[in-house]
C-alpha cells in the first residue's frame, strides 16, 4: 500500500518540473491527481508522461488568477474523483530583474496575481470541497524568507504567500486540515535557469556558479527532491505540522 492510496490531489503549475515531479510521486504512492496548468501544450505533454497511471490522472487547463477557472478545475476534480484531500498550489511566475524604480507596474501586478491571488483563490474555492484532515501546500521560495536586489515582485509575492498560509492554517485547524509552505532554494530546472541567465546578464557573471558556491550543499536541487518534501507534507507523516515553512534549499538560509 502507498502512503497516498485513494487520496485526491490537485497540483497547480502541474506542467512545470516541481509540479510534475510532485504529481508523479503522489501517483506512485496511490493518489488520484488533477494536473492544472495554463499552457495547454505543456499540460498535454505532462499528462502524457504520466499516462501509465491511467484514469488516476486528470488534466485541466486553467488560468489560476481567474476565479471561474479555479472553480472549474476544482469542480472537475470533485466530479471525477470525489472530495479533495490535498491541494498543492504551486503555479508561479518570476517577473523581471530590475530596480524598483524601473520595475514595470504591469509585471508586478502579473506576478502578484499568479503567485498570491492564485493561491488565495485555490484555498478559497477548494476548502469547501476538502475532506477534514486534508493538507494544503503552497510553494513559496527561499526568497519568501530573505531577498536580493532587483526582484521586488517575486520576493514580495513569495513573502505574501507565507502570510496567506499562516492565516489559513489557523482558520482551518479545527477541521484537522494542515496548511504549510514548501520553500525551495535554486532548483535545476528551466524556471530557475531563466532567472539565472537574466541575473547573470545583469551582473556580468555566472549566476549559476555563484549560487552553487553560496549553497552549503554546493549544488542546485533536483525537482524530485522538492517533490519528496511535498509528499511529506501531503501525507500523514506530517500529521502534526501546520503553519510551517519547510525549507528545501540545501542550507542556503541556514
Amino acid at each position: 500500500m502507498g502512503q497516498m492510496d485513494g487520496k485526491i490531489c490537485i497540483v497547480t503549475g502541474g506542467a512545470g518540473s516541481i509540479g510534475l515531479a510532485s504529481a508523479g510521486i503522489l501517483l506512485d504512492e496511490g493518489a488520484n491527481v488533477t494536473l492544472v496548468d495554463r499552457d495547454e501544450t505543456q499540460l498535454f505533454q505532462a499528462a502524457l508522461s504520466l499516462s501509465g497511471h491511467g484514469t488516476r490522472v486528470l488534466s485541466v487547463s486553467a488560468d489560476v488568477t481567474q476565479a471561474s477557472d479555479t472553480r472549474n478545475y476544482i469542480d472537475q476534480t470533485v466530479g471525477r474523483f470525489g472530495k479533495i484531500d490535498v491541494l498543492f498550489s504551486n503555479a508561479g511566475a518570476s517577473g523581471e530583474i530590475s530596480p524598483i524604480t524601473d520595475y514595470p507596474e504591469d509585471v508586478f501586478d502579473a506576478v502578484m496575481a499568479v503567485n498570491v491571488k492564485g493561491s488565495f483563490l485555490a484555498c478559497k474555492y477548494a476548502l469547501p470541497h476538502m475532506n477534514d484532515g486534508g493538507s494544503i501546500i503552497i510553494t513559496s521560495s527561499i526568497m519568501g524568507v530573505r531577498s536580493n536586489p532587483n526582484i521586488v515582485a517575486y520576493a514580495t509575492s513569495k513573502h505574501a504567500v507565507i502570510g496567506l498560509m499562516r492565516t489559513v492554517a489557523k482558520e482551518v485547524a479545527s477541521r484537522g486540515i494542515r496548511v504549510n509552505v514548501v520553500a525551495p532554494g535554486p532548483v535545476d530546472n528551466g524556471f530557475q535557469t531563466d532567472i539565472e541567465d537574466r541575473l547573470g546578464a545583469a551582473l556580468g557573471l555566472d549566476a549559476t556558479e555563484m549560487l552553487n558556491q553560496a549553497i552549503p550543499l554546493n549544488r542546485h536541487a533536483r525537482a524530485d527532491e522538492i517533490a519528496g518534501t511535498v509528499l511529506f507534507l501531503a501525507s500523514d507523516q506530517s500529521s502534526f505540522s501546520t503553519g510551517g515553512v519547510f525549507m528545501a534549499d540545501g542550507g542556503l538560509n541556514a
